[in-house]
């Protein structure tokens, strides 16, 4: 076992003890969670359901690492949603990968990626904020467009976390006529509450004048004073309000990290939108994954894949 593997492992297993509400805290126990690794260069699997492949993609701040799975035997064009991870998570492990899996089922492509500063890709994680990463989720949008197997009028967006807010606000900026449909699962838009208040992930400042780097999980993790500056004027409903198509809010009663009325405020604002509340449900879905993939599959296929 690898010793930044040991340092993940022991983390959790004090986490399990010590009860945080930490938002980072949780992203960091989803990317404990993140063990599992997929195997990102198989071609086609054992089973010959899928076909993977792995790129890179020019985002932001320099390129990222980017995973697309395609149904195996499909023929000509297919819808293709794109999924966003969280903050200080990536691309890879059981939750993106179980929901991943799920929407593939639906005869729809998963296209992964981790945005700067995570994961495999390049930048510095302090360098990174909402609206560099909105920027992120825009490349690999072109990317996947302008791709021959990908029926371009079937594109969604899917987004964990502050993944659900960029996935969000990357709709509202497109637009419902280049976005078909979108899920969000715990969409952290606390975020921008948090700043204003001068408390982010549980470090605590002047939200005027915002430290240069606020260190969080223990120090493992450096935030920038961008991320709160942009954060503090992030006009995230606002934004999101531009979005007209299909969409699905799924978030927990339970999630003591981002309060499930801000997932329940985008159900509000999307007329028509569908909305999911699981009752007791964390900000991770830990009590039962399978039930949130189903969910977000079974809405993905209604719209864009496979009933």
């Amino acid at each position: 076992m690898q010793t930044r593997d040991f340092l993940l492992i022991a983390v959790a297993l004090l986490l399990t003890v010590v009860p945080i509400t930490s938002r980072a805290v949780v992203e960091q126990q989803l990317r404990t969670a993140a063990a599992k690794q997929v195997n990102i260069d198989r071609g086609t699997d054992k089973q010959g359901k899928i076909v993977e492949t792995r790129t890179k993609v020019m985002g932001s701040k320099g390129r990222l690492v980017t995973i697309i799975q395609r149904p195996a035997g499909a023929k000509g064009r297919v819808p293709v949603t794109i999924f966003m991870h969280g903050f200080g998570g990536s691309k890879d492990g059981v939750f993106m990968s179980t929901i991943a899996d799920s929407i593939l089922s639906r005869g729809i492509a998963v296209v992964r990626f981790d945005f700067n500063g995570h994961g495999e890709s390049e930048g510095k994680f302090e360098e990174m904020t909402v609206p560099n990463e909105i920027e992120d989720a825009k490349c690999i949008y072109k990317y996947v467009r302008q791709q021959p197997w990908t029926d371009t009028t079937r594109i969604s967006l899917a987004g964990h976390s502050q993944g659900g807010v960029v996935a969000a606000m990357t709709a509202g900026e497109l637009g419902d006529s280049l976005v078909a449909a979108v899920v969000l699962m715990a969409p952290a838009a606390v975020l921008r509450d948090d700043a204003i208040r001068g408390n982010t992930f549980g470090v605590m400042y002047d939200p005027l004048n915002p430290p240069a780097v606020i260190e969080i999980a223990g120090g493992r993790l450096r935030l920038g004073a961008d991320y709160v500056r942009t954060a503090f004027r992030l006009p995230i409903y606002e934004t999101a309000a531009n979005y007209h198509g299909p969409a699905c809010i799924i978030h927990g009663t339970g999630d003591r990290i981002v309060p499930y009325t801000y997932g329940l405020r985008f159900h509000q604002l999307w007329k028509g939108s569908e909305y999911d509340e699981l009752p007791g449900f964390d900000h991770g879905f830990s009590q039962d994954i399978h039930r949130l993939a189903n969910l977000t599959a079974e809405f993905l296929g209604n719209k864009i894949g496979r009933p």
